[in-house]
């Protein structure tokens, strides 16, 4: 895949996990950017955090990660947004989301749209599109020539169709796990299909040019111009799983950067999502040593 340049927005929702262990900063497209930073990267991030502490101290959170503060709204009325983790005996988590929170109104300003028209690859995700006023913000953002990068992230009621289907028929590259897909799929009555035809469909349904479906400790598929990748995973003691669909999502777009083959590319993001599964919360420092150290 040819990107125009490696310049990157990750727009959505930032916040904080309130993990049982603790308090972790959060957010799929920030999350993201913070792997995609830490790996070198050139990126940038863009949502809304309140005008309180919790805002403040995620700021400070982001600043310190290196990324700059310009494109973070600040919203005078709604708060940031605070998600309740819960875990399970196998540490896959659940969350709690409340509503309604500051990155639920991401404004369209003339600096936000110039930086996506710079960008060579923007990256969004389902939930923080839940909202009209970032939804619309996100649609207008995805008329840029960049290719445009959706993380599919369900969180009821926020899985509708009107909500999805629209953000599917804009994208380039889908990244999304396999309930999900099935989700989706069934939507137009085709839940019962095998992963792989699924994939087929769901590129050639939404005329997207990959899908990328995780699939847990089962490892992840990817569907590419027709052809079919499959990895197994890596086997790691998991902590909890935050946030690492979000590394594997960095992984995997670091490699396409890189021109690795697309089996490469997907070892590698597995890889790197089993890495923050094996640390607490969604951002650990990344550590590329370790990262190798798994694949081998």
């Amino acid at each position: 895949m040819e990107f125009k340049n490696h310049q990157i927005l990750c727009v959505g929702e930032m916040l904080w996990d309130r993990l049982p262990s603790g308090s972790k900063p959060g957010g799929a497209p920030m999350n993201v950017a913070i792997h995609l930073k830490a790996a070198g990267q050139i990126v940038f991030i863009a949502g809304r955090v309140g005008k309180d502490k919790a805002g403040q101290d995620l700021k400070k959170f982001i600043k310190k990660a290196g990324l700059e503060l310009d494109l973070i709204q600040e919203d005078e009325l709604l708060p940031t947004s605070e998600v309740i983790v819960e875990l399970d005996q196998e540490r896959n988590a659940k969350f709690i989301i409340k509503e309604p929170v500051a990155w639920d109104n991401i404004e369209f300003t003339d600096k936000l749209a110039e930086k996506a028209g710079e960008s060579g690859v923007l990256i969004y995700g389902s939930l923080a599109s839940r909202g009209k006023k970032s939804r619309d913000t996100i649609l207008k953002l995805l008329d840029s020539d960049a290719v445009k990068l959706i993380d599919v992230n369900f969180r009821k009621p926020y899985d509708t169709k009107d909500i999805i289907e629209p953000l599917l028929k804009r994208s380039d590259i889908v990244k999304l796990n396999d309930d999900e897909l099935r989700i989706i799929a069934g939507w137009h009555g085709k839940g019962s299909f095998e992963e792989k035809d699924l994939a087929d469909w769901f590129a050639n349904r939404y005329n997207v040019r990959m899908v990328c479906v995780t699939k847990g400790a089962r490892g992840a598929l990817l569907y590419s111009e027709g052809e079919i990748y499959e990895h197994n995973g890596f086997k790691v003691n998991v902590v909890d799983t935050v946030g690492a669909g979000d590394a594997f999502l960095a992984g995997f777009l670091i490699s396409l950067f890189e021109k690795k083959p697309l089996a490469d590319a997907l070892s590698f993001a597995c890889a790197t999502g089993a890495f923050v599964a094996e640390n607490e919360g969604a951002t650990p420092v990344f550590n590329i040593d370790r990262i190798i150290q798994i694949m081998s």
